[in-house]
């Protein structure tokens, strides 16, 4: 894995500085590049290319040098820029981590045991998870219903994109809403990059409805951290935040019901 991440890092390094100058905001590259700067440095690609790219979008940071070239308070991002092609852009330095001073909420954990028994990575149990105990539900205050898993589609302005989950849901009202979901497990960090993505995919697919862009992440095992996030003026930010601990039925005590029931709800 280290042997591969340092040949991540040399590609993309090589790629970055073959088009940066000084005062540039944002360094396009195209995918085809990836395979010229492989056989320029000695380098055996991967057989899926994307790999290098997803790497560094939500796994590990960009190699030092990459990161030295963004001014105080931003970073440097990849995102999609059109087919076949990419951007590094600066945007203000934000870190989506769960807050460590946020209260726990326990909910009795109805994950049936057969899919608990099979479930394979960190990403398909914390999907399964956040589905079977209705969690977007008690995170939204809204009626929902998962409608389809990794949705790859095609915006014109971003190129290939894909949404872990896309939930549709209703409100009191009638009001009908949509919520991409993406989640996180193991390592892997949230991206501001695929929020936006998100919210653009909602946008572009379902115009009608209310977007509101939801990220998902496990802290342990049985911790999962949920995320809102909003469009603003600085791009995107966090709305609203809520941890949720799955736990045996038995395990809700009635003190845990007498906090919860005097809890003031903010957002």
């Amino acid at each position: 894995m280290k042997a591969k991440l340092n040949r991540y890092s040399k590609i993309i390094e090589h790629l970055f500085f073959s088009h940066f100058a000084e005062g540039m905001r944002e360094v396009v590259f195209e995918r085809e590049e990836f395979e010229q700067v492989a056989a320029k440095l000695g380098i055996k690609l991967p057989k899926n290319l994307g790999d290098i790219v997803y790497s560094f979008r939500y796994r590990i940071a960009l190699p030092e040098s990459i990161r030295e070239k963004a001014p105080k308070g931003d970073a440097w991002i990849i995102r999609p820029a059109g087919r076949g092609r990419y951007c590094f852009a600066l945007i203000k330095e934000r870190v989506i981590t769960p807050n460590a001073l946020m209260a726990e909420t326990k909910v009795p954990d109805c994950t049936p045991g057969i899919v608990a028994k099979y479930l394979l990575n960190d990403e398909q149990a914390l999907l399964a998870k956040v589905r079977y105990n209705r969690l977007i539900d008690i995170f939204s205050g809204v009626t929902c219903y998962s409608l389809q898993n990794h949705l790859r589609t095609y915006l014109s302005d971003i190129g290939q994109i894909e949404t872990d989950e896309i939930y549709v849901g209703v409100d009191k009202r009638g009001a009908h809403y949509v919520f991409p979901l993406q989640a996180k497990g193991g390592s892997d960090k949230l991206s501001i990059v695929q929020i936006e993505q998100d919210i653009a995919l909602c946008k572009a697919k379902y115009p009608s409805l209310i977007c509101r862009a939801v990220g998902v992440q496990f802290i342990e095992k049985d911790l999962i951290a949920l995320f809102e996030f909003e469009e603003g003026e600085k791009g995107v930010n966090v709305s609203a935040e809520r941890h949720y601990r799955l736990v045996a039925a038995d395990q809700v005590t009635e003190e845990d019901l007498e906090v919860y029931s005097h809890r003031v709800i903010y957002a």
